[in-house]
């Protein structure tokens, strides 16, 4: 089930939209449908990466003992 969603975009970027929709061949609603999908993933993981740095008993390791407990 799809719900329609109604935005504001300043000019520029609704014409950046245009163009990349155009090149592409696929519509602006998927455009923007991936576009948000991928902001989405990303936000979480840096809201999880924020909620790591701030846990007090959470241990921080340096990138060599990373590589070594990845066998690198």
């Amino acid at each position: 089930m799809s719900v329609m969603l109604s935005i504001r975009l300043p000019e520029s970027l609704a014409k950046e939209l245009e163009e990349i929709s155009a090149f592409l061949d696929r519509s602006k609603s998927y455009i923007v449908k991936k576009a948000l999908e991928e902001y989405l993933e990303e936000y979480a993981d840096y809201l999880i990466s924020i909620e790591r740095l701030r846990d007090k008993d959470d241990r921080i390791i340096s990138s060599e003992e990373l590589r070594e407990a990845l066998d690198l």
